[in-house]
């Protein structure tokens, strides 16, 4: 995601604070938010499929989507 794309989410939502959107921009928000939300959670995939389980015997394991969904 872009911080061109951030700064217009957050102009969109400035400007349906103070004076409303109109349907194309509420359009607009709903697609940047979706990308926004998309590049958001394979980040933190990106993040997880990086990341180690220290045992109480000190051997590492990679989590696994089977770890991840159990808690």
């Amino acid at each position: 995601m872009t911080k061109e794309k951030i700064d217009r989410i957050n102009e969109l939502a400035r400007k349906k604070k103070s004076m409303g959107l109109t349907e194309a921009e509420i359009e607009e928000q709903a697609i940047l938010r979706w990308e926004y939300i998309e590049s958001y959670k394979q980040s933190l995939v990106s993040q997880l499929e990086n990341t180690y389980i220290v045992e109480s015997d000190g051997t590492k394991r990679k989590v696994t989507k089977k770890d991840v969904l159990k808690n």
